[in-house]
């Protein structure tokens, strides 16, 4: 899963939390409050008191080389609760988990673990790595199957009907997935429940999204027959943590855009990068748990000597921040851009690759903000030319993100950074006229 010495993310720690009320109580644990005594060495073991309702601290300890969990709690679950939060404080924190030595009681334990005859199942991890894959990979097929009869039903119901049963059926189907180790059909079960009664044509956009799910799990059902950098997009796309893969590419990245989005488990960050020499879209993804910042933050505007490691699937565009050399400069050029035709294009073109890839990274030349009229709240981005204009979702007309944008441009065209997507586009930098360097738009 990781080297050894080296922490890991917060989503590597999250992806072994047992069930989902695991990782919810395991997230509010992963802040400094409740620990005292945390520490870890370079030999891959993590220790820590967690505070509990009784007059002793729990005592946990983790051996991270072979994912082994001790805890004083008398939880079933492995990993439990205690030791979810103190992988995500030592995940996120090197100054509350320091580098030291194990204390007496958990030594102890860690001892007996080296002095104990190496069983069959750690003599071949690899093995024992494939096996925990092959169970949750049958897991996440039962759920597939279950979701699809569950969207068979509500079509021969009728999409009328799905008004009438409210938000806790979507609620209970997505639970339902997140049993099944299937996050990402979770996260997109939960978006249909939005959908019924959201305002005028929402059948339609309900029969879309349907689709696009039926169109995941079938992908899933029938992965093995599908091309391997396309089914590592669906395994992508139902959660299954990957790691990055191939080559490490060294280029300036210009830091194009940054924003957090958040839910009640984590805040997720969203960093758009441009590789000067390679001519590459990168997109760096990192989580807090329970609120917490995510730990990178890069800086808008300028560029990084760095590596970045790409994830494999079919046009994936995510990658890994690796070693960084020297300190951030002033890009050299301006990204290369287009018209808002263009973007509309390149959008379609990454579907053939991603038929669930909601948006697209695109710079345009030159963006003109057209207002909205009647009070109404459909922002757009035209062209220079007038050819073709893109709605900007609501969401993002809610913030300040479209004032600022018309400030800059003054009603002139202007150079905007931001994503493409089926829902239109969503501003996230733009350059002044003359300007090396983007300015954010909040």
């Amino acid at each position: 899963m990781t080297q050894q010495g080296v922490r890991w993310t917060s989503e590597q720690v999250l992806a072994l939390a047992p069930d989902d009320a695991s990782r919810k109580a395991g997230s509010g644990l992963g802040t400094a409050g409740p620990w005292s005594e945390s520490g870890c060495d370079g030999a891959g073991a993590v220790w820590g008191l967690c505070k509990g309702s009784g007059s002793k601290p729990y005592q946990t300890v983790i051996d991270t080389n072979n994912q082994k969990y001790k805890c004083s709690c008398p939880s079933r679950k492995f990993p439990c609760k205690h030791a979810i939060g103190l992988l995500l404080l030592w995940s996120a924190d090197e100054q509350t988990v320091p580098d030291g030595s194990a204390p007496h009681w958990a030594e102890q334990w860690l001892k007996g673990r080296t002095d104990q005859p190496p069983t069959k199942r750690e003599n071949n991890p690899v093995e024992a790595a494939n096996r925990r894959a092959e169970r949750r990979a049958d897991r996440i097929t039962t759920g597939a199957t279950e979701l699809e009869q569950r969207l068979a039903d509500l079509l021969s119901g009728g999409l009328a009907a799905a008004e009438r049963p409210g938000y806790g059926l979507w609620e209970e189907t997505a639970a339902r997935m997140v049993d099944a180790q299937a996050p990402g059909l979770a996260s997109r079960v939960r978006e249909l429940g939005a959908i019924p009664g959201s305002g005028p044509g929402w059948p339609m956009r309900l029969l879309e999204e349907c689709a696009l799910l039926h169109l995941l799990d079938r992908a899933w059902l029938g992965r093995e027959a599908l091309p391997d950098s396309l089914a590592a997009t669906v395994r992508s796309c139902m959660g299954v943590p990957t790691a990055p893969q191939g080559q490490a590419i060294r280029d300036s990245w210009q830091v194009l855009a940054q924003y957090d989005t958040a839910d009640a488990k984590l805040t997720t960050r969203r960093i758009w990068l441009y590789g000067e020499k390679s001519g590459r879209s990168a997109l760096i993804l990192d989580f807090g748990a329970a609120g917490r910042a995510p730990g990178i933050a890069l800086p808008v505007g300028l560029a990084l000597d760095a590596d970045l490691t790409p994830y494999p699937g079919a046009g994936q565009l995510r990658a890994a921040l690796g070693e960084r050399y020297g300190t951030p400069t002033t890009p050299e050029a301006l990204p290369p851009g287009g018209t808002v035709t263009e973007a509309v294009e390149r959008y379609g073109q990454a579907l053939l690759n991603d038929p669930w890839l909601e948006t697209y990274p695109m710079t345009l030349t030159g963006a003109i903000p057209i207002p909205p009229k009647d009070g109404a709240d459909d922002w757009q981005l035209a062209d220079a030319n007038n050819e073709l204009a893109l709605p900007v979702p609501p969401g993002a007309a809610a913030r300040p993100a479209v004032w600022k944008l018309v400030a800059l441009s003054g009603g002139a065209p202007i150079r905007v950074f931001g994503e493409c997507g089926h829902r239109g586009f969503t501003p996230l930098a733009a350059w002044p006229e003359g300007a090396r360097q983007p300015v954010a738009l909040p």
